[in-house]
Order: structure tokens, then C-alpha cells, then sequence
């Protein structure tokens, strides 16, 4: 068999590169930005994940800054919850739909409330505003405060568990380091409280799971309060 000629190659190549969509370069930067972390997210990584030349990605985003922008989109689009007519049902499920959407993306930690909205963003932060002004039927100064302890409980629970567990795992397992603490903590018997805490830790574990929605109810208790 003859083997294509460069011309023949050089044209499959051109249709390759014509087939790319942004859809198709930001699906790519988010996968790779899962499986290697926000820090691997290069535009020549990515190029060559994709199979085409750095430049050929720039037809389709501008910079990197509009890239992390649609893949900040792509994770609030994830976000699904009932629009229902209870405010406290919509914005625990809304809480839970972040965070869960935050555990498969921990890189867009830190970049959820960055640069440019996209749709998806002001869908799900209207959506959110609406519940919040007519539902719940607070006025604008504490939907704000309302809005701004939310989102600090996800975000927050969401890194706590990306330091300490590094993969996702949905708990903080009863491992030899929280033992090796307990007791050399206990040996001192300067510290009864901590070592009571970290006993707790070692022998039952951590679930972030119980505790985010612990926290959840705490505060939708205190949303409540102030209607």
C-alpha cells in the first residue's frame, strides 16, 4: 500500500483542526485540569491533548483567562437542583449540587466567583437571588449576607477537604498519623481537649459528607431566624 503523500497528510491534519469547536477545547481543558490538576492546565498541555498546535487553540478562546472562565461555566452547568416553591429545600439541594459538583472539580476551587460570568453562572446565581428575595422573603442586604455564608460554608468545607484528603475521598479516614498524634499529645497531658478531639478522629474518622450538612442546617437555622 502507498503510503499518503505529505500533501494528503498535511490535509487530514487541516480537517482535524477544522473539526475543533471551543466546545470540544474546553470539555479537553476540564478533563485535563481532573486527571493532572489546575497546575498541568498549559496551553501547550493542552494543545497536545487535543493533537493540535498550541496555536490552533486560540481561534477558539482568546486567552487562557477566557478558557478558565468557560471551564468555570462548565462546572456551575452541573449545579442541578429543584426550583421548588420551599426556599429552605431549594437552597440546601443548591448546596449540596455545589458541592458535590466541587468534589469532581476540586481545581475550580478558588475560581467559582472569578473573572467573567458565564451563563450558567448568572443562571445559577439569579436562580439563587430570586429564592433568596421572594421565597424567603428577605430583603436585599441579607440575601447578600445570606449568599456570602453560603457560598463561604461550600468553598470552605470544599478546600478543608481537598487539603486533607488530596483525592476527594469523602472522609478522613482513622489513620496511623491522627494515632501517632493522640499519643504524643496525650503523653504530654498538656493539651486534654485537642486529644480528646483527635482520639475522636483516629478511632471514628471524619465524614465531610454528615459535617456539611451539619453546618448546612446550622445555618439555614440562622437564615430562618432573620426573615
Amino acid at each position: 500500500m502507498t503510503a499518503p503523500s505529505r500533501a494528503t497528510r498535511s490535509r487530514t491534519k487541516s480537517r482535524g483542526r477544522e473539526r475543533l469547536n471551543r466546545a470540544q477545547v474546553v470539555e479537553a481543558a476540564v478533563a485535563l485540569a481532573d486527571q493532572r490538576g489546575i497546575d498541568a492546565l498549559t496551553m501547550r498541555n493542552l494543545s497536545q491533548a487535543l493533537g493540535v498546535v498550541p496555536m490552533a487553540l486560540y481561534k477558539h478562546v482568546a486567552h487562557k483567562e477566557e478558557l478558565l472562565e468557560r471551564m468555570v461555566d462548565v462546572v456551575f452547568d452541573e449545579i442541578e437542583y429543584d426550583d421548588g416553591p420551599d426556599w429552605r429545600t431549594m437552597v440546601h439541594d443548591r448546596a449540596l449540587a455545589v458541592r458535590e459538583a466541587l468534589v469532581r472539580h476540586p481545581w475550580a476551587i478558588g475560581l467559582m466567583e472569578t473573572g467573567t460570568p458565564g451563563p450558567a453562572r448568572l443562571r445559577d446565581h439569579e436562580t439563587l437571588m430570586r429564592c433568596l428575595r421572594e421565597k424567603a422573603g428577605l430583603s436585599v442586604t441579607m440575601a447578600l449576607h445570606a449568599l456570602s455564608v453560603l457560598d463561604g460554608l461550600v468553598y470552605g468545607f470544599a478546600l478543608q477537604q481537598r487539603a486533607f484528603t488530596g483525592d476527594g475521598e469523602a472522609r478522613l479516614g482513622t489513620d496511623t498519623t491522627l494515632q501517632s498524634v493522640h499519643r504524643q499529645v496525650g503523653a504530654s497531658g498538656e493539651y486534654p481537649y485537642f486529644n480528646e478531639l483527635v482520639l475522636q478522629l483516629a478511632t471514628q474518622g471524619y465524614d465531610y459528607g454528615k459535617e456539611f450538612e451539619f453546618g448546612l442546617e446550622l445555618l439555614l437555622d440562622g437564615i430562618d431566624r432573620r426573615r
